[in-house]
C-alpha cells in the first residue's frame, strides 16, 4: 500500500506549480502526479451550463485515474485541493488507497464566506482580469517570515495568482462556496490519513485541522511551525519530510 502513487492537488488562486518546492524529495519515494484543476493554469475550462460544482472536478480527476490506469492511488491537496480531495472520498472512495490534507477544512463555508466567494467570481467575469487579486492575498497565503525574509517566493506567487484566468477563478470559487460539510465523510474513511497545518495558518487555521484529525479513524496531525496556508510554499521541506516519514510509516 505504501507504495501507491501519490495525487497533489494544487490551492486556489494557484495552480500546480506551488508543488515546485516538494517535487524533488516526493518525486524520489514515490510515483508523484500534480494536476491542474480544471479552468486554473494549463487545464481548460470545459464548456458547460453545469452550475459549479466540486463534484464535476472531482469527476475530472477520477477521468485522470482512469487515463494514467490507476486503479487506486493517495490523494490529497492543499486548500481548494483539500476540498476537491473530499470531493473525490464522496464520488469514487474506492479509488483512495490514503489521504493527505494539508492547510485545508472539512467543514463548509459560512455564509459570509460564500458571499464573499461569490463577489469575488463576479468581479474576475465583470473585469475580466484578476490582477487585483494577488495584492489582497498574498499576505493571507504566507506566513510572516516568508512575506518579509522570501521575496522569491512572494514574486513566484504573485506572478502564479495573476496568471490565472479568470473564468476558472470565478468556477473555483462559486464551486467552493457551493460544497458541503465533509465532517462525516472523513469518519467513515477507513484509510491511512496525513493532516498537515502551518501554524501560522489563519485562514485554514490549526484548529479546524485537528477536527479533520478526530474525525479521521487513522490520522497523523503535523503542525508545522513556521508555516502559514501555503505551507509548500513557506516549509517545502517540513511539508516533504513529514509526508515521506508518514509513507515510510505504513
Amino acid at each position: 500500500m505504501a507504495e501507491l502513487p501519490l495525487v497533489l492537488l494544487h490551492a486556489f488562486p494557484v495552480d500546480s506549480r506551488m508543488w515546485n518546492g516538494v517535487r524533488a524529495t516526493l518525486a524520489a519515494r514515490t510515483r508523484l502526479i500534480t494536476p491542474d484543476q480544471r479552468g486554473l493554469g494549463r487545464s481548460p475550462m470545459p464548456e458547460t451550463d453545469r452550475e459549479p460544482s466540486l463534484d464535476d472536478a472531482a469527476a475530472d480527476v477520477v477521468a485522470l485515474l482512469d487515463k494514467l490506469e490507476l486503479e487506486q492511488v493517495v490523494l490529497g491537496g492543499c486548500s481548494m485541493g483539500g476540498y476537491l480531495t473530499m470531493a473525490v472520498l464522496r464520488r469514487a472512495p474506492e479509488r483512495i488507497g490514503g489521504l493527505v490534507f494539508i492547510d485545508t477544512k472539512a467543514t463548509a463555508d459560512a455564509p459570509a464566506a460564500a458571499a464573499n466567494r461569490h463577489n469575488v467570481a463576479e468581479r474576475a467575469e465583470r473585469t475580466g482580469s484578476v490582477a487585483w487579486l494577488a495584492p489582497s492575498m498574498v499576505s493571507k497565503l504566507v506566513s510572516k517570515g516568508t512575506l518579509y525574509r522570501r521575496q522569491d517566493v512572494v514574486d513566484d506567487l504573485r506572478g502564479w495568482i495573476s496568471a490565472q484566468p479568470p473564468a476558472g477563478v470565478a468556477w473555483a470559487q462559486r464551486a467552493m462556496a457551493a460544497r458541503p460539510d465533509s465532517t462525516d465523510l472523513l469518519r467513515e474513511a477507513d484509510v491511512p490519513a496525513l493532516v498537515l497545518v502551518g501554524a501560522e495558518d489563519g485562514i485554514t487555521p490549526p484548529a479546524e485541522a485537528r477536527a479533520m484529525a478526530d474525525a479521521l479513524p487513522k490520522a497523523r496531525l503535523v503542525e508545522l511551525p513556521r508555516a502559514g496556508h501555503l505551507s509548500p510554499l513557506d516549509d517545502p521541506a517540513g511539508v516533504a519530510d513529514a509526508i515521506v516519514r508518514w509513507y515510510d510509516s505504513w
